[in-house]
């Protein structure tokens, strides 16, 4: 079974069984927690090690998470673990946001800018976004990239819309070659 189908039913069997339990939120932050913290070359190092057994990695685990995340994460973890997944659950952190956001009917863009956009403008491209996504919140991530010269780029799902001034010189570059 790929990876991608491994991730997508552990996430979809967390996913169900918090939103049983009533502790959909609670988890929602736990798992961007720990996808947070996989920015650590110890914690990714640890869930690929081969060598270091899967009760030395739950104990790991319950001295770094214990206490901060929820009880079901925690043996959600421990249960993945005792598996010999840990290495998915990178993967699985990913599923389970992205099945939390369709969940919640919420759309995700990723804006790149020139330059660092105001809180004003962010809002107004936040508003127009809406209007044209299927959900009802959008989340923005934003991403400054100075080789656009101005304008912007937007991309929404597998959609962009490139309105940056480098797009219109290439195009222009193009047109008289």
């Amino acid at each position: 079974m790929s990876r991608y189908a491994v991730a997508s039913r552990y996430a979809k069997s967390l996913l169900d069984l918090s939103i049983e339990q009533n502790k959909l939120e609670d988890i929602y932050s736990d798992i961007v927690g720990f996808k947070e913290s996989l920015g650590s070359r110890d914690l990714i190092m640890l869930l690929k090690s081969p060598i270091i057994k899967a009760d030395k990695k739950i104990s790991a685990f319950k001295a770094v998470f214990g206490g901060k995340f929820n009880e079901l994460t925690m043996a959600f973890f421990e249960l993945i673990m005792k598996k010999g997944r840990e290495e998915n659950l990178p993967d699985i952190a990913n599923a389970f946001i992205t099945q939390y956001r369709e969940h919640n009917n919420i759309s995700s863009a990723k804006v790149i800018t020139a330059t660092k956009l105001s809180a004003e403008k962010l809002e107004e491209v936040k508003s127009k976004i809406l209007s044209f996504s299927d959900g009802d919140k959008v989340e923005i991530t934003e991403e400054i990239d100075e080789s656009l010269i101005g304008g912007f780029v937007i991309e929404i799902g597998d959609k962009i819309y490139d309105a940056s001034v480098k797009h219109k010189l290439n195009k222009l570059k193009k047109a008289f070659s």
